[in-house]
């Protein structure tokens, strides 16, 4: 089932996600249906907060990148209750990033190019691994959605002035994107 995308100022989407039992009440099927959801709208992450729940689950796609970055050829993974114990930030870098909650906004951010994460397979099978490169920045980006931060609390203040009006049509329903959306109610 296509699940709707929060839009930025709905208020699950900055609440900090809990962890979920492992017998969490259809997990399996939720899971399906953020990929369903995640390949209607052509985006590479998607959390659980985004899709209206603030539970630490996340959906990651990089198959979709695959003719551009081999290396994620097949990459489609469930990251359950997973946390980011160590940055290491000897190496950054600045890349634009979106996000399917913030439709049209696109900016540059500083990452870690490498983190060392825990976190349970769709399996419920433990992982606790350090994590580099391009997989890295998505990770950070979709655990960011489960402590309820965006992209774009990591950009600079002149930045956000900038987008300001653009962060305020969110809000007021005013925007275009190719999926369900949840917009915010006044």
């Amino acid at each position: 089932m296509i699940l709707p995308i929060y839009i930025y100022g709905q208020p699950v989407l900055r609440k900090v996600a809990e962890d979920i039992p492992t017998d969490y009440p259809d997990l399996k099927q939720f899971i399906a249906d953020m990929y369903e959801t995640l390949d209607q709208s052509e985006g590479i992450g998607l959390a659980a907060p985004q899709v209206g729940k603030a539970i630490r689950v996340v959906v990651i796609d990089l198959d979709v990148l695959s003719e551009d970055m081999p290396e994620y050829k097949g990459f489609r993974h469930a990251f359950i209750n997973p946390h980011i114990v160590e940055y290491d930030e000897t190496t950054t870098d600045s890349s634009e990033e979106g996000c399917l909650s913030l439709p049209a906004i696109h900016e540059k951010v500083t990452r870690p190019t490498r983190i060392h994460v825990q976190w349970l397979d769709e399996e419920l099978q433990p992982h606790d691994e350090w994590i580099e490169g391009y997989l890295a920045r998505v990770m950070q980006h979709e655990f960011d959605h489960l402590d309820g931060k965006m992209f774009i609390d990591r950009v600079s203040a002149l930045r956000r002035q900038l987008i300001s009006s653009k962060l305020r049509a969110l809000t007021q329903g005013r925007y275009r994107c190719g999926y369900k959306t949840k917009p915010v109610r006044r």
